[in-house]
């Protein structure tokens, strides 16, 4: 049958708002970018970027600790709040390249940089330079004071592309690639992070930092672990000291990461290496405020009431990015309690009872010792059981009081009571008894199939509050 003129009429008023709808959304975009990098000022009112290489390199130098590109973690207000205790070189989470050239909303929020970052880096995951130059230069647009290349992310959703650690396989094809982004985006430097390679019998590392000083890296990043071992084990500092040795000949600055919880930590690990700098991403995710406990050479043991405080502060910043009504809380819900996955985990890890532990083996994977140091009870202060509670359902309770209250003390109330009721109390006794009929189930399973193993491994990762 024939269409009427006013069913045509319908179908082209739908086609031009759904134009109409895509052209205001380019142009948000283009004004938040432009607006950032109007926004992206120092105190003397002069942009921070359009550094040198070697500028770059001193600022690397001069650091005491950098913030990590975190999957989920690195959004913007976390960021900011991790600025505000002391770290001036940040990481933006890693951006699929293809993703963002093709317009994906959720990769383009993450060129956002923060009138608060001092000197940012947008970090890439790509395997093709023209990929890699055109995302890096709008990550400079919008603000970056350098590109990072992803080399070292072991999760999936990376490796079936071709990208993060599995670039690591190949030196001589990661070479093209990093030479390639350094031409193309010169003068703005480019810093690579890597892991030592697939696997231990398969050990990249001195070939790719030795390319790397070649072509130009302004930095490298080492996780001293394989793909293969995630973050099972503890990192390999001895193996980021032959990546310092190597990379001195370039004068390339090497950033060490893995297992910082502490100071003294980050102080002992980069005396064992070497290393320009530390980079701290799960840390940092515990207890944000580690920064400042580098820049001060100190162990911070903030109360529970003055924990309330400082994520109240994180959820200001999500308010101020997401905005204060319902869209923004569904958007800043997306992190706000996943946060407190990581901040469950603080324990005050005083130097005079930790430090001799942490020489064994690190404290971010020594989560049983540090309880039978700590004496740990289960009925301490209602609020510091509460912020200590693993549980996921807790965690959005918790999220919804911060969200809601109009200043600290009555947060801190809310929580205080929320902590006594049956409510909590109930929940958390069915997260005990789920957790005991799972072990038990896992025990069993184990036991039938008789595969062997280290059960003591498999519970200590389990169960792990510091290790993540």
């Amino acid at each position: 049958a024939p269409v009427s003129p006013r069913v045509k009429g319908g179908y082209v008023g739908v086609i031009l708002c759904i134009l109409l709808v895509v052209v205001l959304e380019n142009k948000w975009i283009r004004d938040k970018i432009r607006d950032n990098k109007r926004n992206f000022r120092h105190s003397s009112g002069k942009l921070e970027q359009g550094i040198s290489r070697n500028e770059f390199r001193n600022i690397i130098r001069s650091q005491k600790a950098v913030l990590a590109p975190l999957t989920r973690g690195g959004n913007l207000p976390f960021r900011r709040l991790c600025v505000k205790y002391g770290a001036n070189v940040t990481y933006g989470e890693m951006m699929f390249t293809k993703m963002l050239l093709r317009g994906d909303a959720t990769e383009r929020a993450r060129l956002r940089v923060g009138p608060h970052e001092k000197y940012y880096g947008a970090q890439i995951a790509c395997k093709s330079i023209n990929d890699g130059v055109t995302a890096g230069k709008m990550a400079q647009e919008a603000g970056a004071t350098f590109v990072d290349l992803n080399c070292g992310c072991p999760i999936h959703e990376a490796t079936k592309r071709g990208l993060g650690a599995t670039l690591l396989q190949k030196p001589s094809k990661l070479r093209r690639l990093v030479e390639g982004l350094v031409s193309g985006l010169d003068p703005l430097p480019v810093s690579v992070k890597i892991r030592t390679g697939k696997s231990s019998d398969h050990i990249t590392m001195h070939q790719i930092v030795k390319n790397m000083g070649e072509v130009g890296a302004s930095a490298i990043a080492v996780h001293g672990r394989t793909q293969q071992q995630r973050y099972s084990q503890s990192a390999n500092w001895s193996q980021i000291r032959e990546a310092v040795k190597i990379a001195e000949e370039y004068d390339m600055p090497v950033i060490g990461n893995g297992d910082i919880l502490t100071h003294y930590e980050a102080q002992a690990f980069q005396e064992l290496s070497g290393c320009a700098t530390v980079m701290i991403g799960r840390g940092a995710l515990i207890k944000p405020w580690i920064f400042e406990e580098l820049c001060r050479d100190t162990t911070l043991t903030p109360t529970p009431e003055e924990r309330v405080e400082i994520y109240r502060e994180l959820v200001g910043y999500m308010k101020d990015h997401f905005r204060d009504d319902a869209r923004g809380k569904r958007m800043a819900f997306y992190f706000l309690p996943w946060h407190f996955n990581f901040f469950c985990r603080y324990r005050p890890l005083v130097p005079e009872t930790f430090q001799d532990l942490s020489e064994d083996h690190p404290l971010i994977q020594s989560s049983r010792a540090i309880s039978l140091l700590l004496g740990e009870e289960r009925e301490v202060d209602p609020l510091e059981n509460l912020l200590r509670s693993e549980n996921e359902k807790v965690h959005v309770d918790i999220a919804e009081i911060l969200w809601e209250a109009d200043s600290d003390a009555e947060a801190i109330d809310k929580l205080k009571k929320y902590g006594e009721s049956d409510t909590f109390v109930d929940l958390e006794s069915n997260a005990r008894n789920e957790k005991r009929t799972g072990r038990r189930t896992s025990e069993s399973t184990k036991n039938a199939d008789n595969n062997g193993g280290d059960r003591e491994q498999m519970e200590e990762t389990s169960d792990n509050f510091v290790a993540g």
